[in-house]
């Protein structure tokens, strides 16, 4: 378990993660609408870890937090004089006899970032009490996101080939529903054919090929193409472009 805590002129927030041996991260982040310090938010972030721990009747638990007052407080190391963590203390203890092995540890903060991270969500966000999010899910990119973009046609076709179609001869695509169909007779609205190649009307009258899949990472290279690539913006790197 990971915990921490935020206190700025925003609010105050807390965070923790529970990670599962098999890697699964349980975030949980909690906004605290009273006054507090940044000990009592670390240690109102420590207890809300436990708390969410016991609740998943996890027996085995290791801590690690970048408070070292917290840590050593816990463990006993250090002496708690301010009244305002005393009871933190006293509650931490109790909540420690719960589980069968228990440790804490301190670590550096660039370490504890995900935690942190969660504190500063709370504080920042504004989100309904009570209001469940999903999991966040966290991706990593080696390519820009225009390669993403861009997809291969599986069956060979433009993406535009079923808007083409319906222009020449109204036909639909075998099996297209009903919403499809919808969809497919809205677009053809903003099209224009010129034989085989296909135009978009833009708002200021320039009709705009379609391209396939091909032909775009084509196009995207020789844009992006040479040591230092184009940093131009998106309205001159579309006049490129075009």
């Amino acid at each position: 378990m990971y915990f921490d805590g935020a206190v700025n002129l925003f609010g105050n927030g807390i965070g923790a993660v529970l990670i599962s041996p098999d890697g699964k991260h349980f975030p949980i982040a909690v906004k605290l609408r009273f006054d507090c310090t940044n000990n009592v938010a670390e240690y109102e972030a420590c207890v809300m870890g436990l708390q969410a721990a016991i609740k998943m009747k996890i027996r085995k638990l290791e801590v690690y937090g970048d408070s070292a007052l917290i840590i050593y407080q816990v463990k006993g190391e250090w002496q708690t004089k301010d009244p305002k963590l005393i009871p933190y203390q006293k509650y931490l203890l109790e909540l420690i006899k719960k589980f069968e092995e228990i440790s804490f540890t301190h670590l550096s903060r660039d370490k504890n970032q995900f935690a942190d991270a969660l504190a500063t969500l709370a504080v920042m966000a504004q989100i309904e009490e009570g209001q469940m999010i999903q999991m966040l899910k966290i991706k990593a990119r080696s390519e820009p996101a225009y390669c993403f973009m861009i997809e291969e046609e599986p069956d060979g076709k433009p993406w535009y080939h079923d808007i083409l179609v319906y222009i020449r001869t109204r036909e639909f695509p075998p099996g297209a529903s009903r919403n499809e169909r919808r969809m497919i007779r809205r677009l053809a609205l903003g099209y224009f054919p010129s034989g085989e190649t296909l135009y978009k009307r833009s708002s200021n009258g320039e009709l705009l090929r379609c391209v396939d899949a091909k032909e775009a990472k084509k196009i995207l290279f020789e844009t992006h193409e040479g040591n230092c690539a184009t940093h131009a913006n998106g309205h001159m790197m579309a006049k490129q472009i075009m």
